[in-house]
């Protein structure tokens, strides 16, 4: 039997997103036991975790934004150093055979500390790589590299190219539900909004003025539905937001990896107003729009929601809808052996021939 600890950074929905998915196919295996610790937010602010059997939380750490972008000075106050190191000691990391880490500090330094064998699966390894990234700084190189060390790692990301990444994977249920919703189903005038490190008034201001829409904002700043004029507030939940994204004929978010690709998988068109001074959000940003799969936009405003609302248009790429081929590698222990199971996954994926080209040009300009 192998038991596993499985670290995920908690701070956005997108790490959890990728860990139902994991989860998912560990529960299939008789021959691993996994438990899970969460951290980066209050265990009050955690929603719909059933998928997770068995899970702790920390509060590890975290970072603040303010108006749509990242604050280094709050980021800088508001974690706390001496309770990590508690947390990092407190951790009971050699009952485990290995440490499988979603850019979550408190078990990637216990690991390290210990010596137990320790597996990254993010996005952010993927950015350990030589792959499309925007404003990367020396500080974002050293958060990337040593915010939750690990000796062994793998990335995620929408294309590979040439590196140890794997696709990312998208639940089978949303695919299927997306499936069966024919075009006449579809909430032609409704569009999701999850924009969580925008403030309410901001949102309600520039929304308003869109009258001829309504839009099912998500936000973590919300306790229960409200309808406000065109606006139908939602308080942050994972089967509600499937549902509406199945229905609606569009997505204005931040740029964050998983809902991202949650809504080029089903074709859904996007647009994306990332996370300023955060150079993940602003790199995801910046391949979506050289691969056409997406819009940009720099400032939250009417007139630029307008346009795309008036020429929106989705893009579908198919990626895998289960990890089961990934947690029999992980079984396997040959960690440092990715080439087979990156080429294995990605025989999965299939990309429009309009998006193909644009990943070739792509390649080139980067080499």
């Amino acid at each position: 039997m192998m038991k596993i600890l499985y670290g995920i950074q908690g701070t956005g929905n997108g790490h959890i997103t990728r860990a139902r998915h994991m989860a998912s196919s560990f529960a299939k295996r008789d021959d691993i036991e996994v438990d899970y610790l969460f951290s980066g937010r209050t265990d009050s602010s955690f929603f719909d975790m059933q998928a997770f059997p068995s899970y702790k939380t920390n509060r590890g750490l975290t970072f603040v934004t303010k108006n749509g972008q990242l604050s280094y000075i709050k980021t800088l106050l508001k974690n706390n150093l001496c309770r990590f190191v508690k947390e990092v000691s407190d951790v009971n990391i050699m009952q485990y055979d290995l440490l499988i880490n979603d850019f979550e500090p408190v078990t990637g330094w216990a690991a390290k500390k210990a010596g137990v064998p320790s597996l990254s699966i993010s996005h952010q390894a993927a950015y350990l790589h030589h792959v499309p990234k925007y404003n990367q700084g020396f500080l974002d190189k050293l958060i990337t590299q040593h915010f939750a060390p690990t000796k062994y790692s793998i990335g995620t990301h929408w294309y590979h190219f040439g590196h140890s990444i794997i696709p990312p994977v998208v639940a089978a249920d949303l695919i299927e539900s997306s499936n069966k919703h024919i075009k006449s189903d579809v909430f032609n005038n409704h569009i999701v909004v999850y924009l969580p490190f925008e403030s309410l008034s901001q949102i309600r201001h520039q929304l308003h003025i869109l009258s001829d829409w309504i839009f099912v904002c998500y936000h973590p700043m919300i306790d229960a539905k409200v309808i406000d004029r065109n606006i139908v507030w939602q308080p942050l939940s994972f089967q509600n937001f499937q549902r509406d994204l199945v229905k609606c004929s569009g997505v204005i978010s931040n740029s964050g990896f998983e809902l991202a690709t949650e809504c080029i998988s089903i074709g859904k068109p996007l647009l994306v107003k990332p996370l300023q001074k955060q150079y993940e959000q602003l790199s995801n940003a910046y391949t979506l729009q050289q691969l056409g799969l997406c819009e940009v936009l720099a400032n939250l405003d009417a007139e630029g929601i307008d346009e795309w609302l008036q020429s929106k248009h989705g893009v579908k790429v198919n990626f895998p809808t289960d990890c089961d081929d990934l947690i029999e590698w992980i079984a396997q222990a040959n960690w440092d052996t990715t080439e087979h199971i990156c080429r294995q996954m990605w025989q999965q994926v299939s990309f429009p021939n309009q998006v193909q080209g644009k990943l070739d040009t792509l390649t080139r300009i980067m080499n």
